[in-house]
């Protein structure tokens, strides 16, 4: 007699929980009473006779055998996935979760702002938004993608480019007020620059500017260091310093005349934006799809 063969709608529930360490917060992800979620386990787990998940009062922990089949299952739902969708269009409906993360001042700011347009395309898609500063494990935190500026460090990561964003020198108007202008190189050591540390093991780089292709650095003094895009943008509004952030970011204050654009002639290289996710032969649609958006929306940010 041919054993039953566990449903790919189980293993999705165990892949959630296992990804979320949380019967709970799977429940709350799928928004079905937390018993759903504890049934499709256990019944997972009487099939597979293996014990998947150790409860306990705080957290929920993958046994070995659970760690085994949480990779199988995430391979095999990926061509269950591909599989659902190779005779469709490239702009098909898509349905299910999509967990993605970015910096915070994108998510903030342009993303979050025209993510309804995405939503509504397509209605059955539920997307989380993981908005942090901080370097994220792709795979080990379940994301399905995430957005990085910057140099991409990690070669164990498919890469998509999406663009280059222009980066200005600004400072507040009220620190105009109080410090004066820095107009050449020379002048920075008579002003203050806001430290920008996203990891406690980050070092700060100083005042950065491009010549001749080559980036280079001028020390400068500080007195407020922040860890995350948000706080650095407030933090140069509130008069604490010089800032080097995204002229997209900064557009808005700089028509208000909130900010003030400096240091002109000595500007950082632009920022490479680019989407990464886990290397697989098959991407899912979720992932393409939501990239082709996002290049779609960043176009006019990026150059």
């Amino acid at each position: 007699m041919t054993a039953e063969l566990p449903s790919t709608a189980d293993l999705r529930v165990f892949v959630l929980v296992a990804q979320q360490a949380s019967f709970t917060q799977a429940a709350l992800r799928l928004q079905v009473p937390r018993s759903t979620v504890s049934t499709s386990i256990s019944r997972l787990e009487k099939q597979l006779g293996a014990r998947l998940l150790q409860r306990t009062t705080r957290r929920v922990v993958l046994t070995s055998e659970g760690q085994e089949l949480l990779g199988r299952s995430e391979r095999l739902l990926e061509e269950f996935e591909e599989l659902a969708t190779l005779f469709s269009t490239s702009h098909q409906q898509l349905s299910g979760l999509l967990r993605v993360d970015m910096p915070l001042g994108m998510a903030a700011g342009v993303v979050m702002a025209a993510l309804p347009e995405f939503m509504a395309r397509h209605p059955a898609l539920q997307i989380d938004v993981c908005s942090t500063d901080r370097r994220v494990d792709v795979i080990a935190d379940g994301f399905d993608c995430v957005v990085r500026a910057g140099s991409v460090v990690d070669e164990s990561l498919a890469c998509r480019p999406i663009g280059q964003m222009p980066l200005v020198n600004v400072v507040s108007r009220s620190y105009v007020a109080a410090h004066g202008v820095p107009e050449k190189l020379d002048d920075l050591a008579m002003h203050w620059l806001i430290h920008y540390m996203p990891n406690p093991s980050s070092t700060p780089m100083g005042f950065e500017y491009e010549e001749g292709g080559v980036t280079r650095s001028v020390p400068m003094a500080h007195r407020v260091t922040v860890n995350n895009s948000a706080a650095y943008s407030a933090a140069c509004r509130a008069g604490f310093g010089l800032a080097q952030i995204p002229l997209a970011t900064a557009a808005p204050d700089l028509e208000t005349g909130l900010l003030v654009e400096v240091m002109t002639r000595h500007v950082p290289a632009p920022m490479p934006i680019n989407l990464l996710y886990p290397h697989r032969r098959n991407v899912p649609a979720r992932v393409r799809q939501f990239g082709d958006w996002l290049s779609e929306r960043l176009g006019n940010l990026l150059s």
